[in-house]
């Protein structure tokens, strides 16, 4: 079970680990291909993926669940991790441009109060990426990897539940095709899966990658359609006045 940080920092140093960390290192950068002087911050696990932005980003720290504890991080320099409550984060309202969740909304028991924190630290104008398993790929059932911990979702799930705390969705992508097994071969064959997986049998990804921005505006509701009966009866509807009215009565 993973219960402690150091139960998924221990599976990063795998060699199997590493190569997740890569496959979704790269598709993350896809989707944020330049931070340039903007602020980032990883909910959940997230330090194996906000090394790449470091020397681009103005700022980058990582909160971590109290429930699960809290390294230091990065190895070299300041710390720049917080342990923190999911639905109470240390940080200023719309301070922050962009937050990455990963392995966080899977593993928390109240997400909605996670994703409103989300949505309270964003600026106006911020984004959100979620990694999570995906409920129908291989991953979901490797118990012993962080992707087979806590409660998979499909992606109706994932995007309906960003709608639910204000949330527009904007983009969708899926990654880690590779097959949830540490023989040498598929560990090697990574860069395959990843190629032809995404458009031959997305299904059976293993996470999605879904990016938000923040709704500010409610929509406006458009009603039911249903019309309004008026009754003539008891409705006082003015007659017009003959032009020689008045002569008559003078």
């Amino acid at each position: 079970m993973y219960e402690s940080v150091y139960d998924f920092k221990a599976f990063y140093n795998t060699r199997l680990g590493r190569i997740v960390r890569r496959v979704l290192q790269e598709r993350i950068r896809e989707l944020w291909p330049d931070l340039n002087g903007l602020s980032l911050m990883g909910a959940g696990y997230a330090t194996p993926y906000l090394r790449i932005f470091r020397q681009e980003a103005q700022r980058v720290f990582a909160v971590m669940p109290a429930g699960q504890g809290a390294h230091d991080w990065p190895h070299e320099g300041p710390n720049c991790v917080a342990l923190a409550e999911q639905a109470e984060l240390p940080i200023e309202t719309n301070s922050i441009d962009r937050a990455l969740m990963i392995h966080n909304l899977e593993y928390t028991e109240f997400p909605k109060p996670a994703l409103h924190e989300i949505w309270r630290v964003l600026k106006s104008n911020g984004r959100l990426l979620v990694v999570v398993p995906n409920r129908a790929g291989l991953w979901a059932r490797a118990d012993w990897s962080p992707f087979g911990q806590g409660t998979p979702y499909s992606l109706g799930q994932l995007t309906h539940a960003l709608r639910e705390n204000l949330f527009v969705h904007e983009h969708t992508e899926e990654a880690l095709f590779v097959p949830p097994l540490k023989m040498s071969y598929f560990l090697k064959s990574s860069g395959f899966f990843e190629r032809y997986g995404r458009n031959i049998l997305p299904i059976v990804a293993g996470v999605h990658i879904v990016e938000a921005s923040k709704q500010i505006y409610a929509s406006v509701d458009r009603g039911s359609g249903s019309t309004v009966r008026v009754r003539g009866r008891g409705i006082f509807i003015p007659k017009p006045v003959p032009n020689n009215f008045n002569k008559h009565r003078s």
